[in-house]
């Protein structure tokens, strides 16, 4: 018998599959597929849907402003990480610290977003200070510089004017059916009226930014280390509150030893929380002047 040529193999190869398949749905037969795997299924629990409806415990006594602390980061996300420590536990020290401070002289109210190891997005951080009325919302934060271990210092962040005009835009479109900004119901307005509202309220909101940013900076003159560009500006999601004066601190980089140690020590934690402690007191006491 002659051996079968290369193109009679090769067609076969291509039509015997096929009509296997074929002959398997004539006959209507299953053909059996292992169960290796099929009983690995990876199952997330979801936060329900009213879980931020709780809002956190407000310290302090009645009719004294409020500051919101929001720890960066938390649960799933661990935020920047490097010489053996993660940021998402070093701000939630430093955040406690910062309470513990203000709670001690007690001309404030205080709140944080978050007291344990759990996440929560831009939004809900940003909600919680506006839910809350607070007065003045405080992101804190730990930076890294990857593999530049030199790179060290503090630094400060206010949302830029072209975030604060697209902010104030998408806060209005989605908001103007039924909420309030500053005490003024803006439901029912137009949506030139309704956005004009919320630029104005962000302008201000802007400018008191602003003035913490500075005195965060005149008060840690010489206590804590600052990064040569310690005032930045930025488009960060959870500055964007049109109503609530919030400034982001870059605490530091955990990628360098200096900073990480600083940031991680009891002692480091008490400089932080009186330097930051100090500036919130004078930014009330001018705000209240005003």
């Amino acid at each position: 018998m002659r051996a079968m040529s290369t193109r009679a193999q090769i067609s076969l190869l291509v039509v015997l599959p096929v009509l296997v398949v074929a002959a398997l749905i004539a006959t209507a037969q299953r053909v059996p597929v292992p169960e290796i795997g099929r009983g690995y299924v990876l199952r997330v629990e979801l936060p329900s849907a009213d879980a931020t409806s709780i809002l956190p415990e407000v310290a302090g006594r009645e009719g004294l402003p409020l500051v919101v602390i929001d720890p960066g980061h938390g649960g799933h996300d661990p935020g920047a990480s490097g010489q053996g420590f993660r940021e998402k536990t070093i701000v939630l020290g430093l955040a406690r610290a910062l309470r513990d401070e203000l709670e001690r002289q007690g001309d404030v109210r205080v709140a944080m977003t978050r007291d344990d190891d759990r996440y929560l997005v831009h939004a809900e951080r940003v909600e919680i200070a506006r839910r809350l009325d607070a007065d003045l919302f405080l992101s804190i934060h730990a930076d890294s510089a990857g593999d530049a271990e030199e790179v060290t210092g503090a630094s400060i962040y206010t949302l830029s004017n072209e975030a604060s005009s697209e902010a104030a835009a998408r806060f209005a479109e989605r908001e103007n059916a039924s909420d309030r900004l500053n005490g003024v119901d803006v439901g029912g307005q137009s949506d030139v009226v309704s956005t004009i509202l919320v630029e104005l309220s962000q302008r201000r909101t802007q400018e008191q930014s602003g003035e913490f940013a500075r005195l965060i900076l005149r008060e840690g003159e010489g206590t804590i280390r600052f990064h040569p560009r310690a005032r930045n500006s930025a488009a960060l999601k959870v500055l964007r509150a049109p109503d609530v004066p919030s400034v982001l601190f870059e605490s530091g980089f955990i990628t360098n030893e200096t900073d990480a140690q600083r940031l991680a020590s009891p002692e480091g934690r008490a400089r932080f929380a009186e330097v930051m402690a100090r500036a919130i007191r004078i930014y009330f006491a001018r705000q209240q002047e005003s």
